[in-house]
C-alpha cells in the first residue's frame, strides 16, 4: 500500500476539527453582530423618541419620553407605589399568571392528548371546544370578576382560558401526528394503550407542546393584567389603570417595560428548559 493512501485519512481527520472551529467562530461572530444590531436599534429608537418628545414634535404629555419612564421605574423601585412595594405588585401579578399558566397547560395537555387518542371523545367534545374557542376570551374577564370577586381567583381564571386553547390544540395535533409505525411496533411488542400513550404518544407530542408554552405564558400575563385592570386590589394591571386614570403616561409605559422584562425572563427559562430536554436535536433545528 502506497504512502499516499495511508496518509489520506490522517489529513481528513486533521481537517475536521479545523472546520468545526471555523464554524464555531463564524457562529460567535454572527451572534455578536446580531446582538450589537439589536442594541443599536433599541438605542436609536429610544434616542429618537426622547429627541422628538423634547422638541415637542410628539406630545410629551401623551407619549411621555424614555427619561421620564426611567424616572418612574426608579421611583417605584426606591420609594414603592401607592399600592405598596413594586416587588409586591410584580409578585402578585406573577403569582396569578403562573398559577393560571400551570392550570391551563395541565388541562390543555391532558385533554388534548385524550382527544387525540380517543376518536369518540374527540367527535363528542369537538364541536363544544370549537364554540368555546370562538368566544373572545378577554370579554370573559368581567364575568370572572363577578363570579370570583376582586381577589386572584378571577385573574387566574382569565389566564387559564387564554392558555388552555393554544396548548390544547398543539397537544391534540401532536397526538394525531405521532408516527403510526412507532405505535404499530409498540403494539407488536405487547404494549397496552396506557404504555403506548405514555411512552410513544406523549414523547412525540412534547415538541408540539413546548411550542405552545412559549406563546401561552404571554397569554397568562395578559389574562392576569386584564383582570387586574378591570378590578383588583394590587398588581401591575392596577398600576396601569391608576396611571391611566391620573393621565400618567410614564407610569403606563413603565408598567409595560416591567411586564416585558418579566416575559423575557420567562421566555429565557422556557428556552433553556427546551434545549435541555431536546439536546438530541441538531442545533440548526431551532432556527
Amino acid at each position: 500500500m502506497s504512502p499516499e493512501v495511508l496518509s489520506t485519512p490522517v489529513v481528513d481527520t486533521a481537517r475536521t476539527p479545523g472546520r468545526a472551529q471555523t464554524r464555531a467562530r463564524a457562529a460567535r461572530r454572527r451572534r455578536i453582530l446580531v446582538n450589537a444590531a439589536r442594541v443599536v436599534l433599541l438605542v436609536a429608537v429610544l434616542g429618537l423618541w426622547e429627541a422628538l418628545s423634547r422638541a415637542k414634535v410628539i406630545d410629551p404629555f401623551n407619549f411621555s419620553m424614555p427619561s421620564k419612564i426611567w424616572e418612574q421605574i426608579h421611583t417605584w423601585v426606591t420609594h414603592g407605589t401607592a399600592l405598596g412595594s413594586l416587588g409586591e405588585q410584580i409578585w402578585y401579578t406573577l403569582y396569578e399568571a403562573l398559577l393560571g399558566w400551570g392550570l391551563g397547560v395541565v388541562t390543555g395537555v391532558l385533554l388534548g392528548i385524550a382527544l387525540g387518542r380517543i376518536r369518540l371523545l374527540a367527535e363528542v367534545l369537538g364541536p363544544y371546544i370549537k364554540v368555546l374557542n370562538s368566544i373572545p376570551r378577554i370579554v370573559l374577564a368581567p364575568i370572572f370578576l363577578i363570579w370570583f370577586g376582586l381577589g386572584p381567583s378571577s385573574k387566574v381564571a382569565s389566564a387559564v382560558v387564554l392558555v388552555f386553547f393554544p396548548v390544547f390544540f398543539n397537544a391534540f395535533q401532536g397526538a394525531r401526528e405521532v408516527d403510526r409505525n412507532l405505535v404499530a411496533n409498540a403494539r407488536i411488542l405487547g404494549a397496552s394503550d396506557r404504555r403506548v400513550t405514555l411512552q410513544v404518544v406523549v414523547p412525540s407530542a412534547t415538541s408540539w407542546i413546548f411550542t405552545s408554552l412559549h406563546v401561552s405564558f404571554g397569554f397568562a400575563l395578559i389574562g392576569a393584567i386584564v383582570g387586574e385592570y378591570i378590578g383588583a386590589t394590587k398588581g401591575i394591571g392596577l398600576l396601569v389603570a391608576q396611571s391611566q386614570n391620573t393621565f400618567n403616561a410614564a407610569g403606563v409605559y413603565a408598567a409595560m417595560v416591567i411586564l416585558a422584562v418579566v416575559a423575557l425572563v420567562a421566555e429565557g427559562l422556557l428556552t433553556f428548559a427546551e434545549r435541555r430536554i431536546f439536546r438530541w436535536k441538531p442545533a440548526g433545528s431551532d432556527s
